[in-house]
């Protein structure tokens, strides 16, 4: 049987949408749009989080 990997969970700051067009109000000389492009800065244009690190346990007392 084939093994399937669990998704991976999605970004909370940008819900998955990683990477957005903004429009600068300007119009380039043949007529269209000035665009600049905007990635997440938490998940760096994945739309994805990082599987959280394992947590070590520790010792308290002697």
């Amino acid at each position: 049987m084939p093994q399937h990997t669990p998704p991976r969970p999605i970004c909370g700051h940008c819900d998955g949408f990683p990477t957005v067009t903004i429009t600068t109000g300007t119009r380039t000389p043949d007529g269209q749009r000035q665009t600049i492009t905007a990635h997440c800065p938490a998940c760096h244009g994945t739309g994805h989080t990082a599987p959280a690190p394992a947590r070590a346990h520790s010792r308290i007392g002697a």
